[in-house]
């Protein structure tokens, strides 16, 4: 066992808190914020697999 494995048999998991809350102003406010963000980029993939994130529009500054 490793030793994260370890320390997770003898403390427990990371995270506790519940995901069943609702979301306050200030996360619904910085999720729109990054929902826009994503919205700027285009993902390109090579024809070898890899991939890269270019804007996809090249003179919007807005977000950068």
């Amino acid at each position: 066992m490793r030793a994260t494995g370890k320390l997770r048999a003898i403390f427990g998991p990371a995270n506790r808190s519940s995901l069943g809350h609702d979301m306050t102003d200030e996360n619904r406010k910085l999720l729109a914020q990054r929902e826009a963000e994503t919205q700027q980029w285009e993902t390109v993939r090579r024809p070898d697999g890899s991939t890269y994130v270019v804007p996809r529009n090249p003179d919007d500054k807005s977000l950068r």
